[in-house]
């Protein structure tokens, strides 16, 4: 058996009116949205056994009907009941792809129509559902580009390049911080790339008109000659992907991120920490990040201790931190209570290692052999 729930909030607030009614008449109202499904493996397929939106106080259930694989619709939680259509009174079948009622409920209840609002909405939530994986694709020489509009920059970071120039041609500009000039998408990763301290300057350019081919130059300082990105340190091709991702995706896109930290030095690895921060606020964007680095944690307390920090309002309340333990051979997800000073209550044994126990024992294996020198 296996049960899940997702909530998302919605762009704006959502009216439903009564289908039966020729007068506009509000039935339901709301800003949030929940789904809620149940399967369970049955003669070696998976089978549905319920799944219920839930909106406003309301939910919209279907559910398998004992001993048959047939399904009904209901309603809990409010005097909305659905009407069957005339001559229609027959089972449903079950319900598609984990979140879409059977086409079967629009044709046999005569006030279902609403129900593929629910669907849309969940559809438009997963479409901006972004991922981008810990290990990334090595830089390349040069990089192809034929005009296409990719979705994002790929579980490796190869569209990367094809993101740059796509957002580039649309001519779109973007924020790095609330309340400052907007900025076109280059100028904007090359912001990033400085205010982290990895490099100067940054750009892709076509190597002749009409090629096709474009390579990415960078600048360590700005006394440097300018390279190609093979050239400069590993590390600024692999957050390059991460930076092209957060500026890319649709505001109000969710996105998945695993050990953006790869191959950064401690003091990016700290920034990454304020460039989330920014990008949450200015873009808002939900971020799940999934890092073993004790320096963008950290940075991160740091800034909630803050508060009103150069790259926006940030608290507690905005941050949830958990700590992946195995025990018993079983996979638990801790939650880290944060509290509004940056300071995590609970902070598990060894998280980083006992940092403090290593310079306690390392003055202590000093002083005895000091002593033995003696």
């Amino acid at each position: 058996m296996l049960t899940w729930d997702m909530t998302w909030s919605l762009p704006k607030v959502l009216n439903i009116n009564d289908p039966a009614k020729t007068k506009p008449t509000r039935l339901f109202s709301g800003e949030d949205l929940t789904i809620s499904v149940e399967v369970a493996a049955k003669r070696r397929q998976v089978e549905t056994q319920y799944m219920a939106y839930r909106f406003g106080k309301a939910s919209f259930l279907i559910s398998r009907k004992e001993e048959k694989s047939r399904y009904q619709l209901d309603t809990h939680d409010t005097d909305f009941r659905f009407v069957r259509t005339l001559g229609r009174a027959w089972d449903l079948p079950e319900p598609t792809k984990g979140y879409s009622y059977p086409d079967q409920a629009q044709t046999y209840f005569q006030n279902a129509q609403f129900l593929r609002i629910f669907e849309s909405s969940y559809v438009e939530q997963i479409d901006n559902l972004l991922y981008l994986g810990p290990l990334r694709e090595d830089p390349q020489r040069q990089y192809t580009w034929s005009g296409s509009n990719p979705s994002d920059v790929g579980p490796r970071g190869e569209r990367t390049v094809e993101a740059i120039l796509a957002a580039d041609e649309r001519g779109e500009k973007r924020n790095v911080r609330k309340r400052q000039k907007l900025m076109g998408f280059q100028e904007t990763i090359a912001w990033w790339l400085r205010e982290l301290g990895l490099i100067e300057s940054f750009q892709v350019r076509e190597l002749s008109e009409g090629s096709g081919l474009f390579r990415v130059f960078v600048k360590k300082t700005a006394a440097s000659s300018e390279a190609a990105l093979t050239d400069v340190g590993f590390g600024v091709s692999q957050i390059l992907p991460v930076l092209t991702l957060l500026y890319y995706a649709p505001e109000g896109s969710s996105i998945l991120m695993e050990q953006p930290e790869i191959h950064l030095h401690p003091a990016v690895q700290a920034g990454l920490a304020d460039l989330f921060i920014s990008v949450a606020k200015v873009r808002k964007l939900q971020l799940i990040v999934e890092s073993h680095s004790e320096h963008l944690l950290t940075r991160m307390m740091r800034r909630i201790a803050e508060r009103d920090t150069a790259y926006g309002n940030v608290s507690n309340d905005d941050v949830a931190v958990y700590f992946a333990d195995n025990r018993e051979g079983r996979s638990n997800l801790d939650n880290l209570r944060l509290n509004s000073d940056g300071v995590i209550e609970n902070w598990p044994k060894d998280l980083f290692g006992d940092q403090f126990g290593e310079i306690i024992a390392r003055e202590t294996a000093v002083i005895k052999r000091r002593r033995e020198e003696a």
